[in-house]
């Protein structure tokens, strides 16, 4: 009798310890874009151990669900990406009874948001962010005086202004679906265009500045930025405001600033998903429920400088943060505001092409 109960309890224990192994949930999320006690507060309150990678552009994170067995319970695609995401059967419906904190979301954000995912059934909004232009001032203005076009996509894309910057640094998101379509809104074209002509005349607009843009990455702007090792970029305005804020701390006295352009800049929603294949999808509700707290979402926008769509977070946003045009654009600027595209398979081909001739020069 003795033995059996010493199984029994072997047995019990074991089980124990399973389960607790089980509460376990991944998360693949953007670099630079999550606050430093978001993880430590979700793991003491609900108990739940986070594994937490990151990624730096829509192509790294598509290949992972392409390939499946990602292992990642949670994913934050950005808008455009998503909608054949979910069209190719990447992600699981939300089990909205687990998810109450969708009371807390903004109904115009989320309406807008479903232009990607009707219904709202496989996403929430975590961010929404623009992409624009920032700059250190300070190096701007040094070579091109007082009259430099800090409102407009010229100051990239007009070759007698990007050659007078070449010197200082000039960096372009490696993204040919953020940088084309603004190409396009600068050249006055519709920048949700997916004709091939259009693609062709932005890529022939961005050849004529390729050999003053220093390098193509999605992240690594932040602290080029940062350090004045770069003096303009074509980035998320997070991004921006985040490298503004690390040049602060450094004392770098490096002033960074940054602008959506007059002729229209994307904006994009970065939603939290759930993949077809999460291991451990009851713990992926309650990480994006946790997330949809307003004093989480609010810690968030705080510390990377990203516009959430919570209405009771902005109660606990940084009146600096709340108030700035730049992060939350007033109705005027937004009404100038263009969405992200989802391209088929053709168009996507003919982007490729372009963006790989661009880069590499061949």
């Amino acid at each position: 009798m003795k033995a059996l109960m010493l199984a029994a309890a072997a047995v019990a224990l074991s089980t124990t310890v399973a389960v607790a192994q089980d509460k376990v949930v991944n998360i693949y999320n953007w670099s630079d874009y999550i606050a430093e006690d978001t993880i430590a507060k979700f793991e003491a309150e609900t108990g739940i151990k986070v594994v937490y990678d990151v990624f730096d552009s829509n192509e790294t994170l598509e290949a992972k669900l392409v390939t499946g067995n990602s292992g990642y319970d949670v994913v934050v695609p950005t808008s455009g990406h998503m909608r054949r995401q979910i069209e190719a059967g990447f992600y699981l419906p939300l089990d909205k009874s687990k998810l109450p904190n969708l009371a807390n979301m903004d109904p115009d954000l989320m309406k807008a948001a479903e232009a990607y995912d009707p219904g709202n059934e496989h996403a929430v909004i975590y961010m929404w962010l623009t992409t624009g232009i920032g700059y250190n001032a300070a190096m701007v203005r040094e070579r091109l005086g007082d009259g430099a076009p800090t409102d407009s996509w010229s100051l990239i894309f007009d070759p007698q202004y990007a050659s007078k910057l070449a010197d200082c640094g000039i960096s372009l998101l490696d993204s040919p679906a953020d940088v084309l379509p603004s190409a396009m809104a600068y050249l006055g074209l519709d920048p949700t265009s997916t004709r091939t002509e259009d693609l062709e005349a932005a890529a022939a607009l961005l050849e004529k500045v390729r050999p003053y843009i220093r390098y193509f990455h999605s992240s690594q702007y932040i602290s080029d930025l940062a350090n004045a090792s770069i003096c303009v970029a074509l980035g998320y305005s997070g991004d921006i405001f985040i490298a503004a804020d690390r040049a602060e701390e450094a004392g770098t006295g490096a002033e960074i600033e940054y602008f959506i352009p007059k002729e229209g800049a994307l904006l994009s929603f970065d939603m939290l998903a759930i993949p077809n294949d999460a291991p451990h999808p009851d713990e992926a509700h309650a990480w994006i429920n946790f997330i949809m707290k307003p004093e989480i979402t609010a810690g968030i926008s705080n510390y990377v400088y990203y516009a959430n769509a919570n209405v009771p977070a902005m109660e606990f946003v940084n009146p600096e943060i709340a108030n700035d045009p730049s992060i939350f654009p007033p109705a005027e600027v937004k009404a100038n505001l263009f969405p992200s595209v989802t391209y088929d398979p053709r168009t996507d081909r003919v982007l490729t092409r372009l963006w790989t001739t661009l880069k590499t020069g061949q």
